[in-house]
């Protein structure tokens, strides 16, 4: 009896020394993301917050806990961070016409049909995804058939880019669009004198203005589909690019609910009702998944659709060098307005003209070495002489490995050899900084990041193509691929305290893969299954 006891009094006392915490994750191969990329076995959790990482041994006889996951040595990394997309616009596209990688317009208009015939009635028809690239001759298409099919019901479809979309007619009647109608930073394409139903960049808003506004239900629809795949692929944050203040709303309203439970960092659009918004006029807004800290002001459009701005013309096209989206005094009004806030000036520039217009602008307010991590969206074409901005004024650039895969094909005829060398220049503009973060784009890209992870190391497609990689001057280590889809990510959206490594004080976004991206064979990336996505320590895939 006094045995009995005395083994009760011990087993209690040992359990007095346990720390009781809301999760412990056991038995996995941690990739921390630390600053010295250490690995680490299990960690502990409480209230949504990492509060301690290291072996088995150490985890699992400091800490206790109702939820064990012993992860049978699965591959930990923290959560996925997409540090340059459109969340909302990905939702939205889900509820459209699917028109991504249609080999000919004959089969996007087959899709707009079968679109048409589920969704019967008046309303307008959406698509998104087509690009003349694919087909033959790849001339932009003409609206014709949408014309005949649809005679009066609105239809507009966007280009894969999202900077370039086609009409019909009836669509263009109702926004009073007549040929010959100019509008600054956009065009409304003409053949034969007749209007051919391409919009191209500034021309698309115009329609786009006589879309009915979208409900709360529609935005509930949109962005829980979402979030539901890109858990499902590993990604906790994103960076969602050019937002009105009346989307945040819908967004903030989601995540009060609980309905909406995605990490989300937002730039708002660079439009007059941003600016007189609670969300600009208050310095900016912060919760727990929603951070508004941005602006997104465009500087050009797409080498795809050859709006991105350029020094010299396209070759492909002779006499045209592309445009800037606005006058260069705006871009300097905006920056202007926000160098005395904590807002970062985030611009959209592909062309080399418009990257170095936009470099010159950031050089003059930024002046010299600071922290305010202004950021230039793709950064796609450099002239070689512009490329030590970045490093001497600490300009972020962001860049989407699979726009160089995608438009490898390609490029080299819009661009010629030369030009080429300083497109898609990952490791020349990662030395300027040291760091460098990765997205995707979605949905002009898909939202795998693993199809990121390969554009970036190997350089590849995913067909594998080329063999030898493409460019592979600029391809990035693996450590560093990593990085830029993690903390370099978190980085430029000023979270590096909160997310993008697996450290104590940081929240528990997380995930555990079958395969581990630092030792897999590069022709098996794309298999690598997602097991289990964790968001503040909850399990939401």
């Amino acid at each position: 009896m006094r045995n009995a006891l005395l083994i009760a009094i011990i087993l209690l006392c040992t359990s007095c020394i346990h720390q009781r915490v809301d999760l412990i994750v056991h038995h996995a191969q941690i990739y921390t993301v630390d600053n010295a990329f250490t690995k680490a076995e299990a960690m502990a959790v409480q209230d949504g917050k990492i509060v301690a990482v290291g072996t088995n041994d150490d985890i699992l006889k400091e800490f206790q806990s109702d939820s064990m996951v012993n992860a049978q040595d699965a591959i930990m990394y923290p959560g996925f961070i997409d540090a340059h997309a459109h969340f909302v616009g990905y939702g939205q596209s889900l509820y459209s016409v699917d028109l991504m990688f249609v080999p000919s317009w004959e089969e996007a208009i087959e899709r707009v049909k079968a679109f048409a015939q589920k969704h019967p009635g008046k309303g307008w028809i959406r698509g998104r995804g087509w690009d003349q690239n694919r087909f033959v001759g790849k001339q932009f298409p003409t609206n014709e058939a949408l014309n005949i099919l649809f005679p009066d019901r609105p239809v507009i479809l966007e280009r894969v880019d999202g900077h370039a979309s086609i009409a019909n007619n009836y669509a263009l009647a109702l926004a009073g669009i007549t040929p010959g109608q100019t509008i600054e930073g956009g065009q409304f394409v003409m053949q034969n004198g007749k209007l051919t139903g391409v919009l191209i960049d500034n021309a698309v808003g115009v329609v786009e203005k006589k879309i009915p506004e979208a409900t709360q239900q529609d935005y509930k629809d949109w962005l829980t589909s979402a979030q539901q795949n890109c858990f499902a692929t590993g990604l906790t944050t994103i960076t969602d690019c050019g937002l009105s203040p009346e989307d945040v709303d819908k967004i903030e309203a989601l995540q009060k609910s609980n309905d909406l439970k995605m990490r989300l960092y937002v730039m708002l659009s660079d439009k007059p009702s941003t600016y007189t918004s609670h969300y600009f006029t208050s310095g900016g807004y912060t919760s727990d998944r929603l951070i508004v800290k941005g602006i997104k002001v465009y500087g050009d459009g797409a080498l795809g659709s050859r709006g991105a701005c350029l020094l010299q013309p396209y070759l492909d096209k002779a006499g045209w060098s592309g445009f800037l989206l606005s006058n260069p005094a705006h871009f300097d009004s905006v920056a202007a307005q926000l160098i005395g806030t904590d807002f970062q000036m985030c611009t959209h520039a592909i062309g080399d003209s418009a990257n170095r217009t936009i470099l010159k602008v950031y050089a003059k307010y930024l002046k010299g070495k600071n922290d305010k991590r202004w950021r230039i969206e793709h950064a796609q074409i450099l002239n070689t002489e512009d490329f030590h901005y970045f490093g001497d004024y600490n300009i972020i650039a962001s860049v989407q490995p699979t726009h160089a895969t995608s438009d490898m094909y390609w490029a080299k005829d819009r661009l010629g050899d030369e030009r080429l060398k300083g497109g898609y220049a990952f490791q020349q503009l990662l030395k300027q900084n040291n760091w460098l973060p990765l997205g995707t784009d979605f949905p002009v890209e898909q939202i795998n990041p693993f199809k990121t992870f390969l554009a970036a190391v190997a350089r590849q497609d995913a067909k594998g193509f080329p063999a030898e990689g493409f460019q592979m001057e600029n391809a990035l280590t693996r450590e560093q691929t990593i990085r830029g889809m993690t903390i370099w990510a978190a980085k430029a959206n000023r979270m590096e305290k909160q997310v993008g490594s697996i450290e104590i004080g940081k929240k528990a976004d997380f995930i555990l893969l079958d395969k581990d991206l630092m030792k897999v064979p590069t022709d098996s990336i794309l298999q690598i299954k997602v097991l289990k996505t964790y968001l503040n320590g909850e399990r939401v895939f």
